[in-house]
């Protein structure tokens, strides 16, 4: 009956839960309804511009998600003509990322936390505080009976 005896705090844990998931989905569709493109298009498009020159794997560590995650990411950036691709040097499998004139409008108009509302609050912890936060995490995620580990590269924003 440990459950019960917890039953109060666990239901106030779970609505801070839905408070979060809430408040990052009216986040992101804000940004997709203001910017034109998704949270995580406009997280890779601001380290594009905050790093010109930047290669693609580099940006998927930067971003936490898998090299081809982030190349499709770019793609759909590239076709909307908001960055550009260039091989510097005589390797042609070396590609560097830029922001194009458009891109960086699209980037002073877009909604504000540019990495994410998430992420920034994340970033805002004190390290102590984030540090007890993945410990916790981690330890909840393990209890799940079912869970989809995979989803640690997807951004938030694609996930469904």
């Amino acid at each position: 009956m440990a459950a019960r005896r917890k039953h109060p705090e666990m239901l106030a844990v779970l609505e801070q839960f839905r408070i979060l998931f809430k408040s990052i989905r009216r986040h992101y569709h804000h940004v997709e309804r203001q910017a034109g493109i998704s949270g995580a298009q406009l997280w890779a498009l601001a380290e594009v511009a905050a790093d010109p020159g930047v290669k693609v794997g580099q940006l998927a560590r930067t971003l936490a998600i898998h090299q081809s995650t982030a190349s499709n990411l770019l793609r759909r950036l590239e076709m909307l003509n908001l960055i550009i691709r260039r091989r510097p040097g005589k390797d042609q499998r070396t590609v560097q990322l830029f922001v194009t004139g458009k891109g960086l409008r699209l980037l002073k108009g877009a909604p504000k936390p540019l990495i994410g509302l998430l992420q920034q609050a994340l970033a805002d912890l004190p390290q102590a505080s984030l540090d007890a936060l993945h410990i916790h995490l981690g330890k909840v995620i393990s209890l799940l009976k079912a869970k989809d580990l995979q989803a640690r590269a997807i951004p938030l924003s694609l996930i469904k």
